[in-house]
């Protein structure tokens, strides 16, 4: 008898903690259920730490070389953290995945079509889900999470858009796809379903 693949839960949001926060709630839920379950993170590949160790102009760079170095983590994470995990037949939590990084591009004005092809070696998420945007104070830079990073980035490039500006449309993208239908508002009610074995196939 093969053995069933696991589940890839994609969670999106432009606020990296809150993101984080949501992961946790879901892979406990999974791990509380099932006992098992993985949370994959952006710089799991250390670009982005070793970048700022080196003193880079990462923290300076365009909205094009973010992405790309988002892309190559992403492509990190998904050979050796993500792909093994569901082979094995675990349910894996990537926050964020696909959609949070278009979101930021698509805001600092990179194209939508050059995005979807950079994105197209990642694995299609057996659900997507994001989370409600929540008010925060916002920060320039930082280490915190990529959005700040790449917001940081873009506003130190004068590219018109401050972080705030950023991420208001980057939620707009969010939203859209909320209203496609293409992802879930994550709520508990979502997160307890989640946590519920599939059903086999007879």
């Amino acid at each position: 008898m093969t053995a069933r693949r696991g589940r890839l839960i994609a969670i999106e949001g432009s606020i990296g903690p809150a993101l984080t926060a949501a992961a946790r709630r879901v892979v406990r839920a999974l791990r509380d259920a099932t006992g098992s379950g993985g949370f994959s993170v952006w710089d799991a590949s250390g670009i982005f730490t070793e970048l700022s160790a080196a003193e880079s102009d990462v923290g300076t760079a365009s909205a094009r070389t973010l992405i790309l170095l988002y892309a190559a983590d992403l492509a990190f994470r998904i050979r050796w953290h993500i792909v093994p995990a569901l082979d094995a037949g675990e349910s894996v939590v990537a926050a964020p995945y696909v959609e949070s990084a278009k979101a930021l591009s698509v805001a600092a004005g990179l194209p939508k079509r050059w995005l979807d092809e950079l994105f197209a070696f990642a694995p299609k998420p057996s659900v997507c889900y994001r989370i409600h945007p929540v008010r925060r104070r916002e920060r320039i830079g930082g280490r915190h999470d990529y959005a700040e990073w790449f917001a940081g980035a873009v506003a130190a490039n004068g590219h018109g858009l401050d972080p705030k500006q950023l991420r208001e449309k980057s939620i707009e993208y969010l939203n859209a796809l909320e209203a496609r239908r293409r992802c879930k508002l994550l709520t508990p009610a979502e997160v307890n379903r989640l946590a519920q074995p599939p059903r086999r196939r007879r």
